[in-house]
Formats: structure tokens, C-alpha cells, sequence
């Protein structure tokens, strides 16, 4: 295999492993489908947390390993 496209399946894996940590950043923090009443709920069921959203300083891994994957594949492309 030549080197090129080594490089694009690396900043591919990259950009996917980015999206996939941050997705279960998020899927981890929480039941989602957790059900509990408020006023504002006619049908009492929703798919909101209770605890807070995961704030943006936890996702900068994923936007790390997003961002080399696109340095990775624009590095190939200009080469």
C-alpha cells in the first residue's frame, strides 16, 4: 500500500475515533430516556437529563483528534 493512502486511512480513523468519543462523552454522562415530570411536560415522559450538559472543556479531546484528522488528510492532499 503507498504511503498516501496510509495517510488518509490514519486521519480517517482519527476524524471517526473523534466523533465517537465525543458522542460517548455524552451517551456516558446519563440515562437519557430517563423519565420524570415537570409542569411543562404534558405527556410527563422526556429525553433531557436531569443532571447538566457536559461542559464544552470536555469534549476538547474529540475536537483534537477531529482536528489531526483533518491536518492528517490536507497534508496528504497538498502533497
Amino acid at each position: 500500500m503507498r504511503s498516501g493512502m496510509v495517510l488518509i486511512w490514519i486521519g480517517a480513523l482519527f476524524i471517526v475515533a473523534g466523533i465517537v468519543l465525543a458522542a460517548g462523552r455524552v451517551l456516558w454522562n446519563g440515562r437519557l430516556s430517563e423519565p420524570h415530570r415537570t409542569d411543562s411536560t404534558a405527556g410527563g415522559t422526556t429525553l433531557e437529563p436531569r443532571e447538566r450538559a457536559l461542559q464544552p472543556r470536555h469534549h476538547w479531546p474529540s475536537i483534537i483528534l477531529v482536528a489531526l484528522g483533518i491536518v492528517v488528510l490536507l497534508a496528504e492532499a497538498a502533497v
